[in-house]
């Protein structure tokens, strides 16, 4: 998960997901309406539900708001319902696992240790069934060897290397997600061919002057990083009570037509593309 703003576990009730696999929750900076939902979320688990761990990661400032919070205004001494572990942010990469890499990098907002997340699927060489077959390379472990990149020999006495029946590399899926930010050039490159980016449009551009005082951005600031970058689809959030979704949805897709507002309970696949 990523931010926990106020009200979070009563949406994941409502979402149907349960709380048993959350197990991580990404905090993009440390501003309230960001992590007051972990003191909710906290009492949840106290009262129902039972996991072993919860890793919180954000930055030094963020980490500091959380602990007073957690430790001091939700358990005030008790013992925490499970082991419960914050994880300082630096610039790079904080996982690697089930087939994809988190890395962490700086965003400019109101304050130190603001960041964003990349999840990224590993580039990889597709299998040609087709070729296999044609060389007779049958279904099963040899072909497994082949995929992981290991020569194979065959009962009649014939070597197959994985050149013979991998494709040429391709990336995997990358998302891109920002929470609240102030600019977009010092975001470009790591948004580069982004297969989606989530951003927040706070305003719209008819006040643009109040969202370079508060440190936000506009639809249109937001559509004109997801064209500069060449992103796939562009995903807004964090958007201001005062506009109507139609205007913010026509101020970015005048700029940038693969544009949705994402909304409570929404999901969205993202897919590398071809």
């Amino acid at each position: 998960m990523i931010d926990c703003g106020e009200g979070t576990q009563r949406q994941i009730l409502r979402s149907g997901l349960g709380f048993r696999r959350l197990h991580r929750i990404l905090i993009t900076h440390g501003h309230l309406d960001h992590i007051l939902g972990l003191a909710g979320l906290l009492s949840t688990f106290m009262r129902w539900e039972a996991i072993d761990e919860l890793e919180i990661y954000a930055g030094a400032f963020a980490l500091e708001r959380i602990h007073d919070l957690l430790m001091g205004v939700v358990l005030r001494g008790a013992k925490p319902p499970m082991r419960l572990r914050l994880i300082p942010i630096d610039p790079g990469v904080l996982l690697e696992q089930d087939g994809f890499r988190l890395t962490a990098f700086p965003v400019s907002h109101r304050g130190p240790g603001c960041f964003g997340f990349c999840f990224e699927e590993p580039s990889r060489r597709p299998f040609l069934a087709e070729r296999a077959e044609a060389l007779g390379v049958p279904p099963g472990p040899l072909r497994r060897e082949l995929v992981a990149g290991r020569a194979v020999s065959l009962p009649d006495g014939r070597t197959i290397r994985p050149d013979e029946v991998l494709g040429p590399l391709r990336r995997g899926a990358k998302l891109i997600h920002v929470g609240d930010c102030a600019r977009t050039d010092d975001l470009l490159e790591v948004s580069r061919q982004a297969d989606g980016l989530v951003i927040e449009a706070t305003y719209l551009d008819v006040e643009a002057e109040m969202a370079a005082q508060f440190g936000h951005l506009t639809a249109r600031q937001a559509a004109g990083l997801a064209t500069d970058a060449g992103v796939g689809h562009l995903y807004l959030t964090h958007i201001s009570r005062r506009y109507h979704e139609k205007d913010v949805l026509k101020e970015a897709s005048d700029v940038f037509p693969r544009v949705s507002v994402a909304r409570d309970f929404d999901r969205f696949e993202i897919r590398r593309r071809e």
